[in-house]
């Protein structure tokens, strides 16, 4: 099954470090980061998790629920809980989902089937409030995942979904934004008063008019 931005995120049910959930309801009206991991005890992954514990404020306040998977079972990521907190300095604050069975990993098409069972477990979904998924990111087993570029992407989809506007190039918070094709001028006008149309297409406004 290949999962395609704009697909309803599958639904499942499964044990965790922090108890059985149901993936659709444990979100609720969230929004969602959702990634994996190849197999615990591996240094890559130690440090991502113990990252995502380390910036849950910043997660928090986007109004976003992290959850990780490994298709470890449940007693081997209780066992890593400990390293994971004495070697990132930090304590895990989300959940591992156990699934020894691979039962999610194959719905969510995140093991490559030309390579071994566990090595390109390593993929990135974020998603929406409407459980749809909005951004998908698959990284090497040798790669560190880039959390403030995840978080930068968590900031324009947002943007896009609560206020029709798109974020260019190398875009941080703070910097001018972009107003969506699908907003008409005369709407644009009205929403956004001192906007720069450098294009018909192109449309800017500042940050902090928005």
């Amino acid at each position: 099954m290949s999962i395609r931005l704009g697909d309803i995120a599958p639904d499942f049910s499964a044990q965790t470090t922090m108890g059985e959930i149901n993936f659709h309801e444990w979100l609720g009206n969230s929004w969602g980061l959702f990634f994996s991991h190849p197999a615990d005890f591996t240094p890559v992954c130690t440090t991502e998790l113990g990252r995502t514990a380390q910036l849950k404020a910043e997660f928090d306040k986007r109004g976003v629920k992290a959850i990780a998977i490994s298709v470890d079972p449940l007693d081997s990521h209780l066992a890593w809980l400990d390293d994971i907190n004495q070697t990132q300095n930090t304590s895990m604050n989300f959940p591992i989902i156990a699934d020894p069975d691979k039962t999610v990993a194959v719905m969510y098409d995140m093991i490559h089937p030309n390579s071994s069972e566990k090595s390109t477990v390593r993929s990135v979904f974020v998603i929406g409030p409407d459980k749809k998924v909005k951004l998908t990111l698959t990284y090497p087993p040798s790669t560190g995942r880039n959390f403030a570029e995840i978080l930068r992407v968590i900031d324009s989809l947002q943007l896009t979904a609560e206020k029709q506007l798109a974020t260019p190039a190398d875009w941080e918070a703070g910097k001018d934004v972009i107003i969506s094709p699908s907003v008409s001028q005369e709407e644009a006008e009205r929403r956004f008063p001192n906007h720069t149309v450098v294009r018909p297409y192109l449309r800017t406004v500042k940050y902090d008019e928005v």
